[in-house]
């Protein structure tokens, strides 16, 4: 059987600003490109269908589209929800969905939601493992009084029940989204509810596949353990990560051979440094770009840059003065005057001096305040 595995779309994402819609579009699209070449048996979205709970109309619509584009090619597909997602509202239709062969999970139920296909070798049973809170767990299914649960505690609770409706000897599949303890996150990864809590890898331990959410880069957890990664860039910390899909075969005898599919976005997102003058002379680059400036002068006019890179989204001074929240207040006495305080904080920020000049300067910008308090 050929699984298309993939998560973390989170549409309805907006990155400093920019609305990311029609890159989700182009990427969305290129996913069917990949899907009319691969001739997936099974589509798997590992959670994060949305970047929040609330999502914006135009992020309802799109998915609405997705779904029935799988609907349409019969492809059967299995979704769970991730943190950021609204368990409630992905929910809504689900029941409905399973007639066109689309199986939301997004609840911890009593019996934990179990879908079973069927290709020439036989029966391949999936786990679908909704992201959820521990406390959810310990509410459905423990006394008040136990003791809290960690989220290790808690999924390893809630696979072993799904375990428990698979027959011995069965091929089987998890769906999950979860924080494999010793993984990194990036920016665009938010943490847990509760914090930064990860699991143990070997609770997936007897599944011949487990199809992750949740971190961002593709990457193995444990064997056979995979996070597909997110279909774009979301932070510029992954500016230097590879997208793609997983495209996952698994035999008559469970063994699963992933292959990643790479992702072309509509606009790369990358990092650029240099001064003012080289970036600004540079040719005409329409991905999008955080823009790291090397020169020692402030720069007000950075409006300019977009000559170069029209699509810009944020320009920052690459230097090397401390920050603010690196100085103690201790290296100050209240009683010296406020030109020797001004002086040792610059001094602590440049690990320069001020010169003459700029003493009289700020002597005189002193004068001025003074005056001003005085005439009101």
């Amino acid at each position: 059987m050929k699984l298309l595995h993939t998560a973390d779309w989170h549409l309805g994402k907006t990155l400093k600003g920019q609305n990311l819609l029609d890159d989700q579009i182009f990427i969305l699209n290129q996913l069917f490109d990949v899907i009319s070449d691969q001739n997936p048996d099974v589509i798997i979205i590992s959670g994060d269908i949305y970047d929040r709970g609330i999502p914006p109309a135009e992020a309802v619509e799109l998915f609405d589209d997705i779904l029935n584009r799988f609907a349409e090619k019969k492809l059967p597909t299995l979704i769970i929800s991730g943190n950021h997602d609204s368990a409630t509202r992905l929910n809504f239709g689900s029941k409905l969905f399973r007639s066109k062969n689309i199986f939301i999970a997004s609840k911890i139920e009593d019996i934990p939601a179990q879908v079973v296909l069927e290709d020439n070798f036989g029966e391949i049973y999936f786990s679908l493992i909704p992201f959820f809170d521990p406390a959810e767990i310990k509410a459905k299914f423990f006394d008040e009084n136990a003791e809290r649960l960690t989220f290790n505690d808690a999924n390893k609770f809630y696979v072993d029940l799904a375990r428990k409706n698979i027959p011995e000897n069965k091929r089987s599949v998890a769906i999950a989204h979860v924080f494999i303890s010793g993984e990194k996150k990036t920016d665009s990864v938010r943490d847990i509810v509760g914090g930064a809590e990860g699991i143990d890898a070997k609770i997936f331990s007897d599944y011949n596949y487990t199809a992750l959410g949740h971190l961002h880069s593709p990457r193995f957890a444990g064997k056979n353990i995979f996070y597909s990664g997110s279909p774009l860039k979301y932070s510029f910390d992954e500016a230097n990560h590879k997208k793609s899909v997983a495209i996952v075969e698994i035999n008559g005898y469970g063994e699963a051979k992933i292959e990643k599919i790479d992702l072309k976005p509509r606009r790369d997102l990358i990092i650029v440094e240099g001064t003012f003058n080289e970036l600004k002379n540079r040719s005409r680059c329409d991905d999008y770009a955080q823009i790291i400036l090397t020169d020692d002068a402030y720069i007000y006019n950075t409006e300019e840059l977009r000559d170069s890179f029209p699509h810009f989204l944020e320009v920052k001074r690459k230097s090397h003065l401390k920050s603010y929240d690196d100085i103690q207040e201790s290296n100050f006495c209240k009683d010296d005057p406020i030109s020797e305080q001004f002086a040792k904080f610059f001094y602590e920020i440049t690990q320069e001096k001020l010169s003459e000049e700029e003493k009289t300067a700020f002597e005189e910008f002193l004068k001025e305040i003074y005056s001003e308090e005085a005439e009101e």
